[in-house]
């Protein structure tokens, strides 16, 4: 049984830091939800799991290529959970090219850019899932989507939708594919309820989102097709990051549907 100084744990263990999971192209997928997502996709090299937790979850121990028992301390190791639930895969990364995923001819896309926080990203990778986007590109200086923060937060959806990791002047490529780009901004000139009133919400579409504390950046601003604001209608200065993406994307799933 694999323990903290066990070779595979230790090299393991290492993916829990940015360098070390750009340089292997793996990451680490905690808990038996995202385990059997990443399952599903084909994307686990090995699975890790206490005793206990390979038992209890003996349907996911089935279906790894490879499985290694580990003690209570090892898997403690590879967690960053208080309450560890037995289980930890080792993944392969799943993102693909900006030119894959919009050669797919998504209708809708979610653009985080420049979102620093792990678990704003994997809640909107979340919402954008359960929405029905088809892509979510991590634009410009953003959050690694496989920060084990990041893909708890996303409950799976990382699996489930194309991710990509691009460069923060995607516009062009969103305008050419035929996306129209709707920048998020508190003081845009438009509004989403009005937007989905006229039937603009129809189109195929992609939403840029920024990071709370300082919004979208400039040149997204002033580059998208228009800037959109949720309306706000009590005393609330504003919505989170993710609460505000939940309106805008449903908004545009109701129109598509």
């Amino acid at each position: 049984m694999f323990t903290p100084r066990t070779p595979r744990i230790v090299a393991a263990r290492r993916l829990q830091r940015r360098k070390d999971r750009d340089q292997s192209g793996r990451f680490l997928a905690e808990g038996p939800q995202a385990v059997r997502e990443a399952l599903a996709a084909g994307a686990v090299l090995e699975l890790f799991g206490t005793p206990s937790g390979l038992d209890r979850y003996a349907d996911l121990t089935a279906l790894a290529p490879e499985v290694s028992p580990v003690t209570d301390d090892a898997l403690a190791a590879l967690t960053e959970t208080v309450h560890p639930q037995g289980l930890v895969a080792v993944c392969e990364r799943v993102d693909v090219s900006l030119g894959e995923a919009l050669a797919k001819q998504p209708r809708l896309v979610a653009v985080v850019a420049e979102i620093r926080d792990p678990g704003n990203a994997g809640t909107v990778l979340r919402t954008a899932d359960a929405a029905g986007a088809g892509a979510v590109i991590f634009a410009g200086d953003a959050v690694d989507p496989y920060n084990g923060k990041c893909v708890r937060a996303s409950a799976g959806s990382l699996f489930h939708v194309d991710v990509v990791r691009a460069p923060l002047d995607v516009l062009d490529l969103l305008q050419a594919a035929g996306l129209q780009t709707l920048a998020t901004s508190g003081t845009g000139e438009d509004d989403v309820d009005s937007l989905l009133d006229g039937g603009l919400l129809d189109e195929p579409t992609a939403w840029l989102f920024g990071s709370e504390a300082h919004g979208l950046p400039d040149e997204l601003l002033s580059a998208a097709d228009r800037r959109v604001r949720v309306p706000i209608y009590g005393g609330a200065e504003s919505l989170n990051l993710a609460a505000a993406a939940a309106v805008c994307l449903y908004a545009s799933a109701r129109a598509h549907r």
